[in-house]
């Protein structure tokens, strides 16, 4: 608004509102801390695996909910305006709120009655966050324990199906952060159980849009700032109809979702897509394939091209199908990189071991791929002999001088470093193309069939590896275009 017309006059606010606002909803936050502290004190864990009743309820709940509003209102969060009425738990056990983008969506709480929520297990140690989340009796699941992610499936649906017993539960399905534009893929965590969930949606309708933090934009303490400077910000909470799934849906939590998340889109106006964040980076699904929206093949392009590296230079020297561990020192000097900025910042892109080396194979392969003087064909092929193995000795056994074969993590590897696809959904593509044959691993014309021959995946590998030819993601080559199904080649399930 004309508020923020001159530069300055934004500046000069900031200065003054920012430091007091952060200053107070700091004071307030930590005043949190004695009454989450309270509800849980002298309780045993036996004890917190049931709804938290009588005075602690009544007198923490009220007080938690009233300076979290407090807390939000002094970052300059004036108004939440409510549309559409909140389910109750007996109508929708589960609450699923999106677009999340940004760390002041759990705004929506407050109009949601302090949900209970999911968590990761490790934020249990951030202080007064970790005694909030004790307070709200969240559902707690751990990145690095995969007993932990079953753990979570059976509260939930332990939860959702009490009949009441138990408040709701929010997710926000998406699972991280996006920039509003679009909706990320739900994953199928809330609608495991497969009771009615309830879509609540998330908007900032202000002139500056100080909120998102996203992928590749500005950090916390930018955000927070930037939206601590503004006189008032309005966030709108709108819940929609009840969703009650069908049988199929009840039995397919994928399919749940994906219905879901299209409602949502829909309401919001914006596309609902297949793209989802595995490990920090933004994937999305071609075919049967998951792949790096941008691989970090470019990036490491970019920056040998700043330093002034021809890939097409570098004498790669490794021996097919064997490995061959190098240090950074000794990467620096094969690639000839003297700034060790540079040297660090290139070396970062390859996978080590617990050492702090990586397979030189890697590293070849990359920069064959970069200097773009080979063919697909060529490429393909240079990628199978680098890191084709010999046969096992089952495979000896049941087929006739098969050659030398591509097995998992070869194959993984291979498409990590091309097309940025993560290694777990490689390694499941892998035994889905060998499960056609009687043997753990791939042919040469087999792998080749795959990546330069079948229609959507050969296209992708084309577009992939000619990173300074891509087209823009509007055109029919791009990698959204290939996700969406609009390339010339048979029709795809998809958004």
């Amino acid at each position: 608004s004309g508020l923020f017309s001159h530069p300055l006059q934004f500046c000069l606010l900031g200065a003054l509102l920012a430091p007091i606002r952060v200053l107070l909803a700091f004071i307030v936050l930590f005043l949190l801390w004695p009454f989450a502290w309270l509800q849980v004190a002298g309780l045993t864990e036996e004890q917190l695996q049931e709804p938290i009743t009588g005075w602690r309820k009544t007198v923490c709940h009220h007080g938690v909910l009233g300076l979290s509003r407090l807390l939000f209102f002094l970052l300059g969060f004036l108004r939440i305006r409510v549309r559409g009425q909140r389910a109750s738990r007996l109508q929708a056990p589960v609450l699923v709120a999106a677009p999340h983008s940004t760390f002041f969506d759990p705004i929506v709480l407050l109009p949601c009655d302090l949900p209970k929520v999911v968590s990761r297990a490790e934020n249990l140690s951030v202080p007064v966050i970790g005694a909030l989340l004790r307070f709200n009796q969240a559902i707690l699941v751990s990145r690095h324990d995969p007993a932990s992610r079953r753990r979570v499936v059976e509260e939930v649906r332990r939860r959702a199906t009490s009949g009441g017993k138990w408040p709701q539960v929010l997710f926000f399905p998406e699972g991280t952060c996006s920039n509003k534009k679009a909706l990320l893929k739900f994953k199928p965590g809330a609608f495991i159980a497969g009771v009615p969930v309830q879509p609540v949606l998330i908007r900032y309708p202000n002139s500056l849009d100080t909120t998102s933090w996203a992928w590749r934009g500005p950090g916390v303490l930018k955000v927070l700032w930037l939206t601590a400077s503004q006189p008032c910000s309005i966030v709108d909470v709108e819940f929609l109809p009840v969703y009650r799934p069908s049988p199929e849906e009840s039995r397919d939590p994928t399919l749940y979702a994906n219905n879901v998340q299209r409602v949502m889109a829909q309401a919001l106006g914006i596309p609902a897509t297949e793209c989802e964040f595995v490990e920090s980076l933004p994937v999305i699904v071609v075919g049967r394939l998951k792949v790096a929206l941008e691989p970090q093949l470019w990036e490491l392009g970019k920056v040998l091209r700043k330093a002034g590296l021809s890939p097409g230079c570098v004498d790669a020297g490794t021996e097919p199908g064997r490995s061959r561990r190098i240090s950074q020192e000794e990467f620096a000097k094969q690639l000839q990189l003297s700034d060790s900025q540079t040297v660090a910042g290139a070396f970062s892109y390859f996978q080590q071991d617990a050492d702090g080396l990586v397979d030189f194979r890697d590293v070849a392969l990359a920069l064959a791929a970069l200097s773009g003087g080979r063919s697909l064909e060529e490429l393909t092929r240079l990628a199978f002999e680098l890191f084709a193995e010999e046969p096992k000795e089952q495979a000896k056994e049941q087929a006739k001088g098969p050659g030398r074969l591509l097995y998992k993590d070869g194959f993984s590897t291979i498409l990590h470093l091309l097309l940025g696809s993560p290694r777990p959904a490689a390694r499941t593509l892998h035994a889905e193309l060998c499960q056609a044959g009687a043997r753990q691993g791939l042919s040469l014309c087999e792998f080749q069939d795959f990546s330069l021959h079948h229609p959507l995946h050969g296209k992708l590998f084309s577009t992939y590896l000619r990173p300074s030819q891509t087209p823009p993601a509007s055109s029919p080559g791009s990698t959204t275009a290939l996700a969406n199904g609009t390339v010339q080649t048979p029709k795809q399930k998809g958004d």
